[in-house]
C-alpha cells in the first residue's frame, strides 16, 4: 500500500528541476497589500470559447474559464509538482497503481444545492467515459476504467484494468472536475453551451458566443484547495469574459483601465505594456510543445523519408524573432516546464542539405517555382489553424526553401476542431498542455487518439509503460526512449514552446498560474483604481 505522502513524494521528484518561477513584474507593495472583496473582473480572451465544459474542452480559454466553475479531488503545487489535497482530503494506491482510494472533504455541495459524495465521483467519471472522444482529454485519464466502487458517501475507489500511474495527478485537472446530476444528465451540446452546475467559487450566469461570459460569486463556498491562501467565498463578486479578437482593441481596452486583464498578448505588445507600467505574468506551458503531425494515412505522408525531410528542413532558432520574449524553440516535443522533459536538440538539428537529398533520392523533383512534385503529384499540404501563431508563417518560408508548399488557412477553432476530429487533415498543427509527461500518451497512443492515424508502433508500448510506474528511474527512461522515436520516425514535428503570458493592470492582484499555467480566480481580487 502507498500513503498519501509517498506518493505526493514520488511525483514532486519527477518534477524536480523541470518548473520554472512565472516571470512577472510585481512590486513588493502590491504583495503586501490587504484583500479586499468585491468588484467585477474584466477579461479579455482573443477567441470564442466554443465550449466551456471542462470535461470537454481542450483550448486554454474554455479551460480557463471552466476551472472556475468546478473543483477537482487534488491540486497540482505549481513550483514543487507535488500532489495535495482540494475534495479529497487523502488517498492511497494499491495493487502496484490499479485501484485508488480518496477520501471525501466534507460538507461539499454543487451550486444547487445537491451534496457532493462519493456517487458524484462515481457518476461523474463514468459519464466523462460515456462522452468518450468529445471528451478528448479527461476521457484518455480513464483510459482503462475498470469499476469505480463507494462503500460510504466519502469513500471511493476507483480501480483500473492495468498499471494507471498518471491518474493522480490527472484528479489535478479541471478536465475531470465535478459538476451535479443535472449537468452528468444532459446532453453533450447542452453541457458546451452552458448547462454547468458545479461545486466551483462561482457559477456561470450568461455565455453568448462570440461576446462574452459572465461568471457571479458563489455564496456559501468554503472548500477551496489546500494552495489557496485564504478561506471562505471568493474574493471577486463577479468576472466577464469578453471576446475581443483584435489586439489592438484589447491592448488599448487594457492601456485605457477598460479592461482589468488581457489574456491574448501579442508579443509586439509586450516592450509596450510594460513601458505602460502594465504587469506581465508568463509561464511555458508543459506539456506538448506546438507541433506539425504528419497524418500517415494519407499517401503523401506516408512516406518516411518526406517526415524527416521536414525535420530537417525546419531552423528552430530562426524562429525566435517572432516569438515572445518568453517563448522559446522546441527542444524536444516536451516543454521545459514538464516532468521528465530531457533536451532533445540533437534530434532536432537544421540541415537542409540533408533534407533535400532526402527528397531528390525519393523521386521528389524541384519545379520552376521551386516546389518539388513526383508522379504528377504537387509536394503540397495544408494546415487549420486558430490560434495566434506568427512562427507558422516563417516556417511555411523555410519548407519552401527545400520545395515543400505548405499552405496555411486560419479558421475559426470550431471549424478547426471539425476538420482535425474527421481525420481529413494531411498534417494537423497544436499543442496540448499537461503537467505530465503521460500527455505524449493521449496524442500519440494507436489504440487512442492516434494523430498520426498509423498502425502500433514500439513507441505505442514505451508509452504504456510510462504510464504504468512511478519509479522516476524507469519512466524517465521510456519517457525519452518515446520522445526520440516520435521525433525520429516523423510522427511530430516540433517547433515552438508555448507561453502563456497575461498582462493585468496595477490594482488586479493575486493573479497567478497553477501548475499546468493556466489561472484560478478565487485567490485574485481588487485594488481601488488610483
Amino acid at each position: 500500500m502507498m500513503r498519501t505522502a509517498t506518493l505526493a513524494l514520488l511525483i514532486a521528484a519527477t518534477l524536480t528541476g523541470c518548473d520554472q518561477p512565472e516571470a512577472s513584474d510585481k512590486s513588493p507593495a502590491q504583495a503586501q497589500a490587504t484583500p479586499q472583496s468585491g468588484g467585477k473582473l474584466l477579461i479579455a480572451i482573443d477567441t470564442d470559447p466554443n465550449c466551456i465544459d471542462p470535461q470537454q474542452a481542450g483550448n486554454n480559454n474554455s479551460l480557463n474559464i471552466g476551472r472556475q466553475l468546478t473543483d477537482s479531488l487534488t491540486d497540482q503545487d505549481p513550483q514543487s509538482g507535488e500532489i495535495v489535497p482540494w475534495l479529497a482530503t487523502k488517498w492511497q494506491s494499491e495493487e502496484g497503481n490499479r485501484r485508488f482510494t480518496f477520501t471525501l472533504r466534507d460538507g461539499v455541495s454543487f451550486s444547487d444545492g445537491t451534496p457532493f459524495n462519493a456517487q458524484a465521483v462515481k457518476d461523474n467519471f463514468q459519464a466523462i467515459v460515456k462522452l468518450g472522444a468529445r471528451a478528448s482529454l479527461a476521457s484518455t485519464y480513464l483510459k482503462g476504467l475498470k469499476q469505480i466502487d463507494t462503500p460510504d458517501d466519502h469513500t471511493v475507489v476507483v480501480t483500473f484494468s492495468q498499471p494507471n500511474a498518471q491518474f493522480l495527478q490527472a484528479t489535478s485537472t479541471m478536465s475531470l472536475g465535478f459538476f451535479a446530476g443535472k449537468t452528468v444528465a444532459a446532453s453533450a451540446e447542452a453541457r458546451c453551451q452552458g448547462e454547468l452546475v458545479g461545486t466551483g467559487p462561482f457559477v456561470l450566469k450568461s455565455f453568448v458566443h462570440n461576446q462574452k461570459v459572465d461568471l457571479a460569486r458563489r455564496d456559501g463556498y468554503q472548500w477551496p484547495s489546500s494552495l489557496a491562501s485564504h478561506q471562505g467565498e471568493s474574493y471577486l463578486e463577479s468576472v466577464e469574459y469578453r471576446v475581443i479578437p483584435e489586439s489592438g482593441v484589447r491592448f488599448g481596452s487594457l492601456i485605457s483601465g477598460q479592461l482589468d486583464v488581457n489574456v491574448g498578448v501579442t508579443p509586439q505588445d509586450e516592450a509596450l505594456l510594460l513601458a505602460k507600467n502594465i504587469n506581465l505574468i508568463a509561464r511555458t506551458n508543459p506539456g506538448l510543445v506546438y507541433s506539425l503531425f504528419p497524418n500517415q494515412s494519407t499517401p503523401l505522408l506516408a512516406s518516411l523519408p518526406l517526415r524527416q525531410a521536414l525535420n530537417l528542413a525546419i531552423d528552430r532558432p530562426a524562429l525566435k524573432p517572432v516569438l515572445s520574449r518568453y517563448q522559446s524553440a522546441a527542444t524536444s516535443v516536451l516543454a521545459k516546464t514538464t516532468p521528465l522533459y530531457q533536451d532533445r536538440s540533437s534530434e532536432l538539428k537544421y540541415d537542409p542539405q540533408a533534407a533535400e537529398k532526402l527528397l531528390e533520392e525519393n523521386g521528389w523533383q524541384k519545379g520552376a517555382d521551386g516546389i518539388r512534385s513526383k508522379d504528377g503529384q504537387r509536394l503540397s499540404f495544408r494546415i487549420s489553424y486558430w490560434q495566434s501563431a506568427p512562427f507558422i508563417e516563417v516556417v511555411q518560408q523555410q519548407l519552401k526553401k527545400v520545395g515543400i508548399d505548405m499552405q496555411l488557412e486560419k479558421a475559426p477553432i470550431s471549424q478547426v476542431s471539425a476538420r482535425q476530429a474527421s481525420g481529413s487533415l494531411a498534417v494537423e498543427f497544436y499543442n496540448l498542455t499537461r503537467s505530465d509527461p503521460d500527455v505524449l500518451r493521449t496524442v500519440f497512443d494507436a489504440r487512442g487518439r492516434n494523430v498520426n492515424h498509423r498502425q502500433p508502433q514500439e513507441v505505442d508500448k514505451l508509452l504504456l509503460q510510462s504510464s504504468e510506474t512511478l519509479d522516476k528511474t524507469e519512466r524517465q527512461q521510456y519517457v525519452t526512449q518515446a520522445a526520440d522515436l516520435l521525433i525520429g520516425q516523423g510522427n511530430a514535428i516540433p517547433l515552438v514552446e508555448l507561453a502563456t503570458v497575461i498582462a493585468t493592470g496595477q490594482h488586479v492582484q493575486g493573479f497567478h498560474f497553477d501548475a499546468s499555467s493556466r489561472f484560478q480566480l478565487y485567490d485574485t481580487w481588487l485594488k481601488p483604481k488610483e
